[in-house]
């Protein structure tokens, strides 16, 4: 079965290329794509693969915005961490889903049921319906108030109270509290980053998701990118994106 994965994070890339490569069902990862230009380019270019996992949300817009653009000749499975109330509706012959962080068995059984599958579009209508089921799912959002880690032998809980950054490495996504203990997360950033209330964690670079509270002072540098201190002390220079500087201030001092 030939794969195209579609995703921007390069952790969930990983991930999702050590459960294919490690799957009982015969895979070939044909492509990786982080982005819809870059999606609809490889389509264009390339024979349809015989299934694609898709991330919804991608750096330069909604998934979706495919296919607007290209047709799809194939089956999709949307990896997604929206809550699965809102979109088990569009469960059907040539979509699926699967609920980030992506958990081995639920990987097979989405294989398992497209493996025979003969290629066909993806219909326009079928796509309208998942477009308003998120979009109903955004507005009725609950956000996340702990995570489960890994603590030694034991799965603790650590509320959304107790955080003040997540951050991410090449290999894990890391809770930091403000007691200064660190735990691995089984989410990516972006996961992390739709999962919480946006009016208490911000985004502020590629790396680093941020409590409100974590804040300790800004200042601008000598070539006038904006600064953050934090507590605790994350050991580097915090800088964040220049585009992001003024949404950052404006979310600050609500």
């Amino acid at each position: 079965m030939d794969i195209l994965i579609v995703e921007d994070e390069y952790l969930a890339v990983q991930k999702l290329t050590k459960l294919l490569n490690t799957s009982p069902t015969p895979t070939t990862i044909v492509g990786v794509t982080d982005g819809i230009e870059s999606t609809v380019e490889w389509l264009s270019a390339h024979p349809s693969p015989d299934l694609i996992l898709m991330d919804i949300e991608l750096a330069d817009g909604q998934s979706f915005e495919i296919f607007n653009q290209v047709s799809i000749r194939c089956p999709v499975i949307f990896t997604t961490s929206y809550d699965e109330s809102a979109i088990k509706s569009f469960r059907g012959s040539s979509l699926d889903y699967l609920l980030k962080p992506i958990k081995r068995d639920e990987l097979e059984q989405a294989l398992s049921k497209f493996d025979q599958v003969t290629k066909g579009s993806v219909s326009a209508s079928d796509i309208d319906d998942l477009l308003m089921d998120l979009k109903k799912q955004t507005q009725q959002r609950e956000f996340k108030h702990q995570f489960l880690v890994r603590y030694e032998q034991q799965l603790i809980p650590v509320y959304t109270s107790e955080i003040a950054y997540f951050f991410t490495t090449e290999d894990n996504t890391f809770i930091r509290t403000t007691q200064q203990s660190s735990y691995i997360v089984d989410y990516s950033l972006n996961d992390v980053e739709r999962l919480v209330d946006p009016t208490r964690f911000f985004r502020i670079n590629n790396q680093l998701l941020i409590e409100a509270k974590a804040v300790v002072q800004t200042h601008y540098s000598l070539n006038g990118q904006l600064k953050v201190s934090l507590s605790p002390d994350p050991g580097y220079d915090v800088l964040i994106n220049r585009e992001r500087t003024n949404e950052f201030n404006q979310w600050l001092i609500r």
